[in-house]
């Protein structure tokens, strides 16, 4: 440690470099997160009780925010403050474990960071298998215009013009190839099969990101029933590049109802739904999510913001329950199949501008509800 009470840091140890961090604040202010700047005089206090050397506090300050920042697209609404009070926390005991080892070690002239695991190379070997096999489950054509782009660098213009095809046509295909890749490794690294006819074109369709695909073979339903493409579908979600007009949330819980209703409030706000309509949909949404905790005991409420034909708001709700018996009886006004203050379907349906129902016994239910907005 130097006299300014600075000490070497190792940089991968802390995440973002110190000159990277210098301008967070002005960052965070400026940026899309304005609401983070708040966070500082917070997180500033939390490191400065903890860290008297003020050099230091300050690079901690600005390493958390950093972070903060760089999270802050993942971060459910109202968690922030928690998060960003977490993350200095962990920033700060960073240092007291790197100046520990510092001065614990520093008679010694070899490297003392953390030695590599002693099965680092055998999870390599598992790796590069896992990808070979992958690579061979492709068709030849993908295979080879995979490899000529990624690994030989030829563009999509270059390799449209030896297939007789166009360049938009195989950045399509490339992309295919790329979601039968990830979902190929995927199954290749874990040694498994996927148990029915089902499983593959809904890992495909969650993979490419195609959501008019994933309507097509049903893949939330699939996802509630198949415990295997559950688990697959968390890394697979999480290489597509997440959209901004659809959220989904798990329901399971009287806490899941309220953060459905509040997500749903909050996406259709964006499109300039008055205090009235956006009351009138996180009401429907409350209802439907409170049907899948009574009846059901889980499922799912996904919302999404609709453009064609005309802007609107679009509510699916759908669970693998007992389903209903009679929906054209359970759509009657009057309608309940329990003693409660709820508005039940026929309620709900009078909130909305468009309500289906579709329900299998046995199998469970989806409800599709569209609020359309300055519809009257």
């Amino acid at each position: 440690m130097g006299g300014d009470g600075h000490m070497n840091r190792n940089p991968e140890a802390y995440g973002p470099s110190v000159e990277a961090a210098e301008t967070a604040e002005s960052r965070v202010a400026e940026g899309p997160h304005a609401e983070l700047a708040a966070l500082a005089p917070m997180v500033r206090r939390i490191i400065t009780a903890r860290v008297p050397d003020s050099a230091t506090a300050d690079d901690l300050v600005q390493e958390t925010l950093v972070r903060v920042l760089a999270a802050s697209g993942r971060i459910e609404p109202g968690m922030l403050e928690p998060y960003a009070i977490v993350t200095a926390r962990n920033v700060v005991a960073s240092l007291w474990r790197e100046r520990d080892r510092h001065r614990r070690n520093q008679h010694r002239i070899v490297d003392l960071l953390p030695a590599g695991s002693p099965d680092e190379d055998l999870l390599a070997q598992e790796e590069q298998s896992a990808v070979a096999q992958a690579l061979v489950r492709l068709s030849d054509r993908e295979r080879e215009t995979l490899l000529a782009h990624e690994v030989s660098g030829q563009d999509t213009r270059s390799l449209a013009a030896e297939l007789g095809s166009t360049a938009g046509a195989v950045a399509a295909q490339l992309n295919r190839a790329r979601a039968r890749l990830r979902v190929e490794y995927l199954l290749a690294r874990d040694h498994i099969e996927p148990p029915t006819d089902r499983c593959r074109p809904v890992l495909l369709a969650l993979s490419g990101g195609d959501r008019r695909r994933q309507r097509e073979v049903d893949a939330s339903r699939h996802l509630l029933e198949c415990d295997l493409c559950a688990q697959l579908s968390q890394p697979l979600l999480e290489r597509t590049a997440a959209r901004g007009d659809q959220i989904s949330i798990p329901i399971g819980s009287d806490g899941d109802i309220v953060a459905a209703r509040q997500a749903a409030r909050e996406l259709a706000s964006r499109l300039g739904f008055g205090p009235t309509d956006l009351t009138l949909i996180a009401t429907a949404v409350s209802e439907m999510a409170r049907n899948i905790v009574r009846f059901a005991g889980s499922g799912e409420v996904v919302v999404e913001l609709l453009d064609q034909p005309r802007r609107g708001v679009q509510v699916v709700a759908r669970d693998t329950g007992p389903g209903i018996v009679d929906v054209e009886e359970a759509l009657r006004d009057g309608y309940s199949t329990y003693h409660g203050l709820g508005l039940g379907l026929p309620g709900t349906r009078r909130l909305m501008d468009e309500f289906a129902v579709v329900s299998e016994v046995g199998r469970g239910t989806t409800v599709t509800m569209t609020k359309w907005c300055g519809e009257r």
